[in-house]
């Protein structure tokens, strides 16, 4: 074994599932960006000696991950909840192949909804996929169980899946570095048609050794260290796993507590004698009353979800009034904050789009992305947003049922990694089953809402190293797509023409909507000259308002300086831009019909 310096860091979550990754000797991992799993593959680019990768989308990074395994290297693949849904088809088959070298798949559930369009349980794939399950309570336990989670697939022939959440992900705590792990298993291609290729006659075979892996697991469970009995007041018992551990700790420090560490499968043993141990039980679990159901199926009465919420997070307070109504612990006040509501950055080049959307009489078949942002006021002009790729599938159904009354009347909007993630396939079959609808394709060169990660369309890869770039002209039309359009959305007159005549045609039409993310690198560097307002010749038209930039307010009041400044009183406010937001992107004055909008120095 090699052995690394030992020291202590203060590390997220994400950054301590980073090192425990370098320490077990993982060689490759692939995943696709999203909160709040996307820190993980970031801090694991930089470890030498680890080949890391961001793929199209989770299904391809767990494969690429299932190869490594093929090949007898420790791979692992990261991915949040939803991805997990994406991953499902080689994952569920993945448990049948088992591994040669140890495979781990994170995923990151978001409790609350932070960054999600959903609220999923991961826990429940563990129990359909018949794979075990680990789940940390706080980023130092999350290394060492990465760790554990590479010897337990290999000594099990099987994936692992690890549970974080957002926070675990996003938490910081004190983390050790410690020995470097070595894996028993030979690198290099080694032919096992019967445990790899799965027809039917070798599946069936597979499937007897799932159960008898399984089994092996439940047992292997009844003496983990991460399963663990923390002996206090056994008038209450809690059963527990993950953040609502340290929960249940906060809240009742006295009580008796199960710690599972192993939340699938459940070491029945130790919960039967628990469970016998206490006067009362409880079972604490952020979403769904997965642990509550397995422990009610064994004969076991407890309480859970008749208690704790079923949504959203959980805190030390809520299980404490859940448990104990009109207490809770002594907790600092709520801190008031002022209200941010969510918004496109200043200068983003998709609000001209949706600006323009805003005007038209059409159904906006939207996407995952900072885009979607283009759903609220002012611009409100998005009406559906379902899961990553499905706005062009959807806009392709709707187009069938209305037949002839869609025409001109249906937009599908999708942002370049997104496109590449799951659109392309929908695309593809709206060509082929001949649609009319238009797809706006919103490519600003990198996977912006995630935190500025390349995707296959932006020229770099994950360590910023040149990359090939495809070429989403190139490639809308290589699938048969006759009319692609490429504009520039900070020209709002210009788009609104490319708008129009595409929803004319009676085919599919691509608009690529190009511009570059305004918090890129780059374009901090090559800040345009901002824009102020020249109050002389404001109307108080609100056109520029209408926009909804962050950097534009809106004045009713009358003040001394507005007059000074040369300000009419003409109506009952004006506009003002924030010279400090502005990032001269140009789209207010090109809605302004009074040049009353100018750059600082005078250009029009």
């Amino acid at each position: 074994m090699t052995v690394i310096d030992n020291y202590s860091s203060w590390l997220s979550g994400n950054e301590a599932i980073a090192l425990g990754a370098y320490e077990a000797g993982v060689k490759v991992a692939s995943g696709y960006p999203g909160t709040p799993s996307t820190e993980i593959l970031e801090n694991l680019s930089r470890y030498e000696g680890v080949y890391t990768e961001w793929a199209p989308n989770e299904k391809v990074g767990l494969e690429v991950a299932i190869g490594a395994s093929f090949a007898g290297v420790r791979a692992l693949a990261t991915m949040k909840h939803v991805g997990l849904n994406v991953a499902a088809d080689p994952l569920f088959t993945a448990a049948y192949t088992g591994v040669r070298g140890g495979l781990v798949i994170v995923v990151a559930d978001d409790p609350e909804m932070h960054s999600s369009q959903n609220e999923q349980d991961s826990r429940n794939y563990a129990f359909a996929a018949k794979l075990p399950m680990l789940e940390p309570s706080a980023p130092a336990e999350a290394k060492e169980m990465l760790k554990q989670a590479f010897v337990i697939s290999e000594q099990f022939d099987t994936p692992v899946l690890m549970r974080s959440m957002t926070r675990i992900a996003h938490v910081k705590g004190v983390v050790n570095t410690s020995e470097m792990m070595a894996s028993p298993v030979t690198v290099g291609i080694e032919k096992i048609p019967a445990k790899f290729v799965m027809l039917p006659g070798n599946a069936r075979a597979r499937r007897v050794a799932v159960g008898e892996r399984m089994r092996g697991l439940q047992a292997m469970a009844e003496t983990a260290a991460f399963n663990r009995v923390e002996d206090g007041d056994s008038n209450r018992g809690f059963i527990t796993a993950g953040v609502a551990y340290l929960h249940v700790k906060e809240a009742f420090p006295q009580a008796k507590v199960l710690k599972l560490g192993m939340c699938w499968p459940l070491p029945e043993q130790m919960i039967r004698d628990f469970a016998a141990s206490v006067d009362e039980l409880f079972v604490v679990e952020e979403l769904d009353p997965f642990l509550e159901l397995h422990i009610k199926a064994m004969g076991i009465a407890c309480h859970g979800k008749d208690l704790i919420p079923d949504q959203g997070e959980l805190n030390a307070a809520i299980v404490r009034r859940c448990i104990d109504p009109g207490s809770a612990p002594q907790l600092f006040p709520p801190v008031p904050l002022p209200m941010r509501p969510p918004n496109m950055c200043a200068g983003c080049p998709h609000r001209g789009i949706f600006y323009n959307l805003s005007r038209m009489k059409v159904f906006v078949s939207g996407d995952i992305g900072c885009y979607t942002l283009g759903f609220l006021p002012p611009l409100s002009a998005m009406d559906s947003c379902v899961c990553m790729g499905a706005s062009v599938g959807i806009a392709h159904g709707m187009a069938k049922a209305l037949g002839a009354e869609a025409k001109g009347k249906i937009v599908s909007v999708i942002g370049d990694s997104t496109f590449i993630h799951t659109g392309l396939s929908g695309l593809i079959n709206t060509v082929y089953n001949g649609s009319s609808s238009l797809l706006i394709i919103l490519d600003n060169r990198i996977t912006a809402m995630t935190g500025q990660q390349n995707n296959p369309a932006s020229g770099c890869n994950i360590k910023g190293e040149a990359a090939n770039a495809i070429n989403l002209e190139a490639l809308c039309k290589a699938v048969g797509v006759k009319h692609v359009k490429v504009v520039n959305p900070h020209d709002i007159k210009a788009c609104r023409k490319a708008l129009d005549k595409a929803l004319e045609r009676d085919e599919v039409s691509v608009i690529i909507s190009r511009a570059p993310c305004v918090l890129l690198p780059e374009m901090k560097k090559a800040k345009l000259v901002p824009f102020h307002t020249e109050l002389a010749n404001c109307t108080g038209c609100m056109a520029c308002v209408r926009l909804g930039c962050p950097a534009i307010s809106w004045n009713p009041l009358i003040s001394e300086e507005a007059v000074a400044r040369g300000y009419k009183e003409k109506q009952k406010g004006y506009a003002l831009i924030n010279e400090v937001q502005c990032n001269g992107c140009g789209q207010c004055q090109a809605l302004c019909k009074f040049d009353a909008i100018v750059r600082q120095g005078g250009e029009q």
